[in-house]
């Protein structure tokens, strides 16, 4: 008989609540999934007529998660740059998982639109056919790129691990990792400089397609319809890219420390202030750059713009804007992480990045919606629009999928970065 000491049964102990966790996440999931996916499928086989967007309001709650779930990729990845590319190591615990949301988010981000589409099976009619004039065109090559670069890079990143775990690790973790080394053996310090070199090239080549391409190439979706007076805007694909770095930011804070503490693990609290503090600096531009974009809308006394920011900031919306967007996605957070009873506190910090996360989305809920209510290029009153059931569940299967792919990663591949792996990107 085996006789265990106080440690070891902690440590058991320990393991097997987690295990429960876990396995109560993935439950949760699941059920999510099945039930946004019967309503998916009631989408799939009666088409849009079951949803609430119109002729007047054709972009609505699946185009807002489309455009923030971008965002949320490009921010990621950016961030992952600081670390891989500018040797900020005192972020690199987080380089690994940055790279691998940024990859879910876009599976995420282009399922949601794939929704949205009238025909379903023309969604790589882009590809077929090029049109070069076309920002659409452009942008669908532009997320193909950017996520075979997303993958790869982040192949270089966890490489080494994955070869040992392929050695040392069985079951289903060992046979993964030995199929994702794709039969790389080399584990000398020269290989890993080698790898440590890719990733930083990689990350140089992906800065331009993340900014220009994917994130502000969204933008400029927006910026180019010219039938909507306020989307048509050159500041609108910067406007975008900031808000992206916001998001990123908060998701990642939020990510690791949930997951770390699920996992009954210790949270660095110098690297979520340290993360905090920068997405109060990303956050405090892109409340500059919007205050501009209204006041310069304002101050152009267009009808057509001033109906737009009424209906925005005065009408039965404005909770969007006033309570989402700027009480709790700027001003509780701004607070959190300033005042001295909560910014050295994990629990507030996180919930500071959380909120961040939920104003965003209020962001790209008041781009989308208000904007397309207002008529301009007819006498009819305002339109009406708000998610159904339908929209909403089928997020709900949406978002769940992308938790599920993301809990498994996690479970499955090397993403974390223990303190003897930090090291310098040179």
């Amino acid at each position: 008989m085996e006789v265990y000491s106080g440690k070891q049964q902690s440590k058991m102990t320990t393991e097997a609540i987690v295990a429960r966790r876990y396995k109560r996440w993935i439950s949760a999931l699941i059920i999510s999934m099945v039930i946004g996916g019967a309503a998916i499928g009631y989408r799939v086989i009666e088409g849009l007529s079951v949803t609430n967007l119109s002729s007047f309001v054709p972009w609505g709650a699946w185009v807002a998660l489309y455009i923030f779930f971008v965002g949320l990729s490009a921010g990621a990845f950016l961030l992952s740059t600081l670390i891989f590319v500018f040797g900020m190591e005192q972020y690199e615990k987080v380089g690994r998982y940055a790279l691998f949301t940024a990859l879910i988010c876009m599976v995420v981000a282009l399922t949601f639109i794939l929704l949205d589409l009238g025909r379903m099976d023309r969604a790589f009619n882009a590809m077929t056919y090029w049109n070069v004039l076309s920002v659409l065109s452009w942008e669908v090559r532009f997320y193909l790129i950017y996520m075979v670069l997303l993958s790869v890079e982040l192949w270089f990143a966890m490489r080494t691990d994955l070869i040992r775990m392929a050695k040392t690790t069985g079951g289903l973790k060992g046979k993964l990792a030995d199929i994702l080394r794709l039969g790389s053996e080399d584990l000398s310090e020269r290989s890993e400089k080698k790898d440590h070199r890719w990733m930083k090239i990689l990350g140089m080549i992906g800065i331009p397609i993340a900014i220009i391409g994917v994130h502000g190439g969204t933008g400029t979706l927006f910026a180019a319809v010219a039938a909507q007076p306020y989307w048509n805007s050159p500041l609108f694909p910067v406007i975008f890219v900031v808000s992206a770095l916001v998001s990123g930011t908060a998701l990642l804070i939020a990510m690791y420390a949930v997951q770390r503490k699920a996992a009954n693990k210790s949270v660095d609290l110098q690297l979520i202030k340290g993360l905090t503090m920068l997405m109060i600096f990303f956050l405090v531009i892109d409340l500059g750059l919007e205050f501009y974009e209204f006041l310069v809308a304002g101050l152009s006394m267009k009808p057509e713009k001033i109906e737009i920011l009424s209906v925005m900031f005065t009408s039965s919306m404005s909770w969007s804007f006033w309570g989402i967007q700027i009480f709790l996605g700027a001003v509780v957070p701004i607070f959190l992480v300033f005042n001295r009873r909560t910014r050295d506190s994990v629990k507030w910090l996180t919930a500071a990045s959380v909120l961040v996360v939920i104003g965003i989305i209020g962001v790209r809920f008041n781009i989308v919606v208000p904007t397309q209510v207002v008529q301009s290029m007819s006498p009819l009153p305002h339109a009406e629009y708000a998610p159904n059931w339908v929209e909403w569940f089928s997020a709900l299967g949406v978002v769940s999928m992308g938790l599920l792919l993301y809990s498994i990663g996690v479970k499955l591949l090397p993403l974390e970065t223990t303190n003897e792996e930090v090291s310098s990107y040179e």
